[in-house]
């Protein structure tokens, strides 16, 4: 009985999903007919040129980039909340995040400290998600050297917090040396953006996506598993050193991408597998792993919709939409439910 109600559950999500992401094309400060958006999508011609050019090159890959985002998200933290059994754990704890930021940081609030490289540097376009990723790269190699230092999980917890402290600390000195004008640029990409993907950047994406997804499927069984202890995953057989870095990987290569490409989005990643939770009522990784994914897209294409002011040419930062728009959701369902639980 419980699979057939989750069957309906995920069947009324992926409709959601579907309507809301035409929906979210649908929205702008140019307002295209429906019908006109459909065509356009099934390769047919629009009445108008500019809107052809508005769906293909602005809203699709805006929609489908925040999708990704806050799937990844969502996967990210019901990993990091399933390996520490920690009901506040996020894609953030591990630094990953704060290390994609020292990234940007260098590249743009660095040129008064380095010189003039970085501020030409700082001009171009890939620039940014280049400075980011190695940021996390770096982050994610002493992450994962710790992880193989120490046997408790919890101290890779406390480890990931400190090098995002460790990190916080850079960013303010640099920007303690900084003119006002890279101090507002730094700003600007801290709040998020969905929209400054270009098509070549979302194919990169989804690749990297990807493997993150069949990563993360690959170890179902043991995070299944780890919701008893390490020491009961140890009698079912599972190597958990091997098991833990391939979660760590897992989520610092999505963690990594994201802010790279969209910068640091808060809440989403902490809040979503609480929902997935309340609402499935299971802790079976094959059901919460796509329930997240699923819930993670819809949360972000409705906070995207919020920022854009509909018939307004303002956008407001998605990462504040999220955190005002999830935050008083997630209370109320607690609140309700009078429990959390991993």
């Amino acid at each position: 009985m419980k699979q057939k109600n989750y069957t309906k559950h995920f069947i009324i999500l992926s409709v959601l999903l579907v309507v809301l992401f035409f929906v979210n094309i649908s929205l702008g400060s140019v307002s295209i007919p429906f019908d006109e958006i459909f065509t356009t999508l099934i390769g047919g011609k629009s009445t108008k040129a500019s809107w052809e050019i508005i769906i293909l090159n602005f809203r699709l890959p805006k929609a489908i980039t925040a999708i990704l985002v806050g799937s990844g998200l969502s996967i990210c933290g019901l990993l990091m909340q399933t390996l520490f059994r920690n009901p506040l754990a996020g894609p953030f704890v591990l630094g990953i995040s704060s290390g994609a930021s020292l990234g940007v940081a260098i590249l743009i609030l660095g040129s008064s400290v380095f010189g003039g490289f970085l501020l030409s540097a700082s001009i171009s376009n890939i620039s940014l998600p280049i400075a980011a990723s190695l940021g996390a790269f770096l982050v994610l190699s002493a992450v994962i050297i710790a992880a193989n230092k120490v046997r408790n999980t919890m101290s890779i917890l406390i480890i990931g917090l400190m090098f995002g402290s460790l990190t916080s600390a850079v960013i303010s000195v640099l920007a303690y040396f900084s003119e006002a004008e890279q101090i507002q640029q730094y700003l600007f990409w801290s709040f998020g953006s969905l929209g400054n993907l270009s098509w070549n950047e979302i194919i990169v994406f989804i690749l990297i996506y990807s493997i993150g997804i069949l990563g993360t499927l690959s170890v179902i069984k043991p995070l299944n598993s780890f919701l008893l202890g390490e020491n009961y995953a140890k009698s079912l057989g599972i190597n958990i050193k091997k098991n833990r870095n391939i979660i760590l990987l897992i989520t610092s290569l999505l963690t990594g991408v994201i802010t790279a490409f969209s910068g640091p989005i808060a809440f989403v990643g902490l809040a979503v597998p609480h929902i997935a939770r309340l609402f499935f009522t299971t802790s079976n990784h094959k059901i919460l792993i796509p329930a997240v994914a699923i819930l993670g897209g819809i949360i972000l294409l409705i906070c995207d919709g919020i920022a854009q002011l509909p018939t307004s040419e303002y956008t407001l930062p998605i990462n504040a939409i999220t955190s005002l728009f999830g935050a008083p959701v997630v209370i109320w369902l607690l609140v309700r439910k009078k429990k959390i639980y991993i």
